[in-house]
């Protein structure tokens, strides 16, 4: 069951019809205080409770109403007598019959004259309810409810704290109605009441026309509240490793993430979605936007189809399993229902999954082929082949230890700081990558762009001076300087770092950052070759059998594979189990591959909260920001014309 329960029912006014009873009643009803008694109920009890499942069909799914299935006591009817009038109170108010029930009510305690609360300290019940007589628009009627023991232990048992609440999150909940703040009104008062002390929230606009709550909304309100409520747990949930709770959470994510890496390393053998690839590829128009909301119905199927396939694979199934788990154990917190399971293709976070479906069919109509080697896994190789780099390698292994607690990442990153104000390469390099990914610290590109300099510059670091281009190249406006990126791709690639050449390879063949060039793309990626990276000659494989640039040789094609695959890459391996150089479609053999490669992302995309948690203290983060400029400093590399006179 939800932590928090929020129901918005809403009061049309006009045409005779107001709401300053509704609100009478909600400020001035007494407190109700029901005492166990396990007797059977009365006969009046068990009609109203009939009565009230005719009127109010969705008054079963109340939990009262399971409790007084399951013992039908005196104490239990009037438990979901009450609550069931509560939660409906906005229909029941011009009924004649519940109204007397309202007003007649055993063991009621009388506590004052209202218990109206607002924007204002003070409330005049009589100003307020002449508002409302005249008024013209819909008023919600939100109900706000928590469990006794939540209320009771989290401090929610008295009005003051529901108002300070609700005054502290009026412009959120006004914004989530529609509802411009300064014409956003309300009204609310406490009722503390059996297992459900809750309050009623009249909202509305001055405007007759503002307000409207969609189900986006209400979900918007619900989740700022429970955050609020539960702030404490939410936050031990996310980051706090002591409680059992928050380890199973981090658990899980941690599961996903890993899951999700294997993914990224799976080769995928799929005949049959490389079939279904086909023959999308067959459908799809040769112009247009390659988008899945602009596909006809028949190929939006088709891709659904090849998604729901991958969800089959073994791998897939077990991380989006996990994934569903976590999710539906952080939802609990503000949802009744339980997370229901939908199929991958259905799945909303995952949506980026079917366009590039799309964009695999489409390159596949296309006859186009893209190397497609994971940037990360090239990095991580061009820091293998780095002496400095080496160096650094366990203490940057230790910082990325998930199992360390927040006292030990912080001395982690203290020497990492240490190293790096004693000049050590590496260290800048690596603190670079600190703030460029964003998982220990918050991202922050500018931070980044300079440490990558500092090792690139003026210690010639070669993972750093490809670093340094590749993120130049990235999309973010903060930090893109185009020819400065590719000037440092092609001087790494001049001193002799196979995954710049590698990049400078792939970008000549598939980036919209320069124009295409085939021949030059093959000078690159043969470059790479002779440096002895797998990749590029897995690349150099694929090239040659492709009729689009020009080159297609399949005797060429085995050649490269099959010296790739004595250097242990495992696509050029599978590539030849397959018989790729005599295949009609060889780019579709590796479909499949890049697919598992974009869920992967998918679900790493996936973290819970947004927000990168914060597990060092501000003025260690301050410390880290701070680069120390090194001696000699040249200030960015500026032979600009060396790559465009190589292209």
């Amino acid at each position: 069951m939800a932590k928090l329960v929020l129901k918005s029912p809403y009061i049309k006014c006009g045409g005779g019809k107001n709401a300053s009873g509704y609100l009478n009643y909600i400020g001035t009803r007494e407190g109700v205080e029901i005492l166990p008694d396990n007797r059977p109920p009365t006969r009046k009890q068990t009609q109203l409770v009939n009565k009230l499942c005719r009127d109010f069909p969705a008054a079963k799914k109340l939990q009262a109403y399971h409790q007084y299935e399951d013992a039908p006591t005196k104490y239990h009817a009037s438990v979901f007598i009450s609550q069931a009038l509560e939660e409906n109170l906005s229909r029941v108010s011009t009924s004649e019959g519940y109204m007397r029930y309202i007003a007649n009510r055993p063991r009621v305690e009388r506590v004052g004259d209202h218990g109206l609360f607002g924007d204002e300290d003070h409330v005049d019940l009589n100003t307020a309810m002449e508002e409302l007589q005249t008024y013209t628009g819909n008023v919600w009627t939100h109900i706000i409810s928590l469990k006794r023991e939540d209320a009771s232990r989290l401090g929610y048992d008295n009005a003051k704290a529901w108002r300070d609440l609700i005054r502290a999150h009026r412009n959120e909940i006004a914004e989530a109605m529609q509802i411009d703040p300064d014409s956003f009104r309300w009204y609310a008062a406490f009722h503390d009441e059996g297992d459900h002390p809750h309050i009623h929230l009249m909202a509305w606009s001055s405007n007759p026309r503002q307000g409207y709550l969609s189900r986006e909304g209400l979900q918007s309100m619900k989740s700022l509240l429970t955050n609020d409520i539960f702030r404490m747990e939410m936050l031990q949930l996310y980051r706090s490793k002591s409680q059992s709770r928050d380890e199973l959470v981090q658990t899980a994510r941690n599961t996903v993430a890993e899951l999700a890496e294997n993914l990224r390393q799976k080769i995928a053998d799929v005949p049959g979605i490389e079939h279904l690839l086909l023959e999308l590829a067959g459908q799809l128009p040769s112009h247009g936007k390659m988008s899945y909301g602009y596909l006809p119905k028949k190929q939006k199927a088709l891709v659904d189809r090849i998604v729901d396939e991958l969800e089959q694979l073994p791998s897939v199934h077990t991380c989006y399993e996990t994934w569903l788990a976590l999710q539906h154990q952080i939802e609990s917190y503000y949802k009744d229902v339980p997370l229901q399971r939908l199929p991958l293709s259905a799945q909303k976070e995952f949506r980026s999954v079917k366009n590039a479906v799309i964009r695999e069919a489409d390159r596949l109509r296309a006859h186009r082929f893209t190397p497609f080697q994971d940037d990360d896994a090239v990095e991580r190789r061009s820091e293998r082949e780095d002496a400095a780099c080496r160096e650094m390698a366990e203490l940057w292994q230790k910082i990325h230890d998930r199992n360390l607690s927040d006292e030990e990442l912080s001395r982690a990153l203290r020497s990492l700081k240490y190293y790096a104000d004693e000049w050590n390469p590496a260290a800048n390099y690596y603190l670079g990558k600190l703030f460029r990914d964003g998982d220990i610290v918050p991202s922050d590109l500018k931070v980044a762009r300079d440490y990558f300099e500092l090792a690139a510059d003026s210690y010639e670091i070669l993972p750093a001076q490809y670093a340094l281009g590749m993120l130049l190249l990235s999309k973010d406006k903060s930090v893109q300087d185009v020819e400065t990126g590719l000037q440092w791709l092609f001087k790494a690639s001049e001193n002799g770092s196979s995954a710049a050449a590698y990049q400078l390879g792939k970008l000549c063949l598939s980036s919209k950052l320069v124009q295409r060039d085939p021949e030059l793309a093959r000078y690159y990626l043969e470059r790479a070759a002779e440096l002895y990276d797998p990749d590029a000659m897995c690349a150099l494989g694929l090239y040659y059998l492709s009729d689009e640039n020009g080159q297609y040789d399949p005797e060429m094609a085995r050649a490269y594979l099959s010296r790739a695959s004595q250097y242990g890459d495992g696509y050029a391996r599978y590539l030849l189990s397959r018989d790729a150089c005599s295949h009609p479609q060889p780019s579709v053999l590796l479909s499949g591959t890049r697919l598992l490669g974009q869920l992967a992302r998918a679900f790493q995309v996936w973290q819970g909260p947004k927000k990168t948690p914060m597990r060092i203290d501000s003025k260690l983060l301050s410390q880290l920001m701070q680069k120390r400029a090194a001696h000699g400093l040249k200030g960015g590399y500026t032979e600009s014309d060396d790559f465009q006179q190589s292209m």
